[in-house]
């Protein structure tokens, strides 16, 4: 999509044109909560950031003046907490929620640079605590499969965070380790020496199934959803999820007239009589409920990203991470060429103060 673009002036005093986006993800590329919490913040401050092409290479720059709503993408966004009414408190204000990938692959060291397990559900708790239930996504994702992680140990895994997480999460969000597909990750599996294993169509099905016997055995009632997957598991109540979600955006932030203008939904009342004789308003069936209980939105517009993967589900908006700055040193990383190069990216960050204009301090 190409958003609007506006004339800005950089710290340099030069202006240029930037992209103004109403919608940024924070980020696909980078776990910006974690390592670059407080040059976000610093640059949503300044007004804007600059982001590089990885495709060609060239630099952009946008604007925050537009902004309304921000998804984060952590997998310890801890950070966050101390910065949250940041986003209130910006004119205008900018609602969140947070995808949150909360795996356990501690036993294997899969993810080295993430906190204890215990520690990364204290912040989750601490996040719902601060923003509200359903504000706070839990992931685990992806599902890997080795030698020594099969089905049914995942399952065990996902049974002990979500035991932890009832009544602090509503959705599961997971998704199959396409290996195969994406070079970076069969590259990091290789060089790491780690003993993968393909998901199979049958395996998928089966641990679809069995996860879904699980979230009504443990009472956990959650909704499960798939990242990026086909869309085989209906049967299962296992739905394709839309991680930047128009929906969660409206049930959060249907007070803010000029984000839903721009979703294209219209806010209605229940309950109002439509005639003289004072039947009232039968409520759409495709309506979106908010949580008042007094309103619904309905959505007049089609907001897919139609700049994504076919089996996306994410509505449009502006990444503003990159690629290669992500320390936290996962084995299957798809966002990084290697952890070299982006521990040298972080350190860069740092050396700049975490203010430059790029997240690398370029």
């Amino acid at each position: 999509m190409a958003w609007r673009k506006i004339t800005i002036t950089l710290d340099n005093g030069i202006c240029t044109d930037a992209q103004a986006p109403e919608i940024v993800s924070a980020s696909r590329s980078t776990d910006i909560p974690a390592f670059y919490a407080d040059w976000f913040f610093y640059r949503l401050a300044k007004g804007y950031s600059a982001w590089t092409n990885p495709f060609n290479g060239k630099k952009s720059y946008v604007s925050y003046q537009n902004t309304r709503f921000v998804v984060f993408w952590s997998k310890n966004p801890e950070k966050l907490i101390s910065h949250l009414d940041e986003l209130a408190q910006h004119t205008p204000k900018i609602n969140c929620y947070i995808q949150y990938t909360l795996n356990d692959y501690v036993e294997e060291g899969l993810e080295k640079g993430v906190p204890s397990l215990n520690k990364r559900i204290d912040t989750f708790k601490r996040l719902v605590d601060k923003l509200g239930k359903g504000h706070v996504v839990w992931r685990f994702d992806p599902l890997l499969l080795t030698t020594h992680i099969s089905p049914d140990k995942l399952l065990k895994k996902i049974e002990n965070i979500g035991d932890q997480l009832l009544g602090y999460t509503e959705k599961l969000v997971f998704s199959f380790a396409d290996i195969e597909s994406y070079k970076k990750v069969r590259n990091n599996l290789i060089n790491n020496n780690i003993p993968y294993q393909e998901w199979t169509e049958d395996l998928m099905v089966d641990f679809a199934k069995k996860l879904s016997e699980l979230n009504q055995r443990k009472g956990w009632n959650y909704k499960l959803a798939t990242c990026g997957e086909k869309p085989i598991f209906k049967e299962y109540g296992i739905l394709p999820n839309h991680c930047i979600d128009d929906n969660l955006m409206i049930r959060f932030a249907w007070q803010d007239s000029a984000l839903m203008k721009f979703l294209g939904v219209e806010i209605r009342q229940k309950n109002l009589p439509q005639s003289l004789f004072g039947e009232s308003e039968k409520v759409p069936s495709d309506a979106i409920m908010l949580d008042d209980g007094i309103h619904y939105a309905i959505k007049r517009k089609d907001n897919k990203d139609k700049g994504q993967r076919t089996l996306c589900g994410c509505m449009v908006s502006k990444d503003i991470g990159q690629y290669d700055t992500c320390p936290h040193q996962c084995e299957y990383c798809y966002a990084n060429t290697s952890k070299q190069t982006a521990i040298a990216n972080f350190k860069s960050a740092i050396a700049a103060g975490l203010k430059g204009e790029t997240i690398t301090g370029k």
